[in-house]
């Protein structure tokens, strides 16, 4: 075939090991237990992240997710972070009845898209979630156990630049566990 190119390889974020390939944001703790990363609040019960060292424009990613304690936390896309300030747009993993699957833009516009009422029973508390988040130019959607969350094109998301980053929420208290980060190059 003329012109055919191979889908690019999947691309496993997290190794089962250890943080490579990533970097630590914050004063929080990440550390892997049992294969699994898992993000809990540390002392200074700040904001805190976990970013890809590496640019991520248009993917696929699925992983999982398994809530512990208060679970507000988020998959960033697209996004940079100084400090503990983060640009980007995060993709909300929360407790139930707070909008999971949705999108919130840090620093600027605030929630884009917000879970309706009858989508918040698709949320399994305390057990194993799937989040998939797809992003392709200006169009990014995500998908919570299999069910379609959002659909949304954007032009500001399109013109977006940065990674994966995963986010534990200020206030203390959360604990958080996750595994099989894979994202699929489009």
């Amino acid at each position: 075939m003329v012109g055919f190119m191979a889908p690019a390889k999947k691309i496993k974020l997290f190794n089962g090991k250890d943080l490579t390939g990533w970097k630590i944001y914050g004063t929080e703790k990440w550390y892997v237990e049992n294969g699994e990363l898992v993000c809990e609040s540390g002392p200074d019960k700040g904001y805190g992240y976990l970013g890809t060292e590496q640019f991520y424009k248009n993917f696929d990613l699925s992983l999982e997710f398994k809530q512990e304690a208060n679970g507000n936390s988020g998959v960033f896309i697209r996004s940079t972070v100084d400090g503990t300030k983060v640009s980007g747009w995060q993709v909300e993993v929360a407790p139930p009845n707070h909008d999971t699957g949705g999108i919130y833009e840090s620093y600027g516009r605030g929630w884009l898209v917000q879970i309706p009422d009858e989508k918040e029973t698709i949320l399994k508390p305390g057990e194993w979630n799937k989040l998939r988040i797809r992003a392709e130019g200006d169009r990014v959607q995500t998908w919570l156990n299999g069910k379609p969350m959002v659909d949304l094109k954007d032009e500001k998301i399109g013109k977006g630049e940065g990674g994966v980053a995963l986010q534990i929420h200020d206030g203390g208290g959360i604990k958080v566990r996750w595994k099989n980060l894979v994202l699929q190059p489009l």
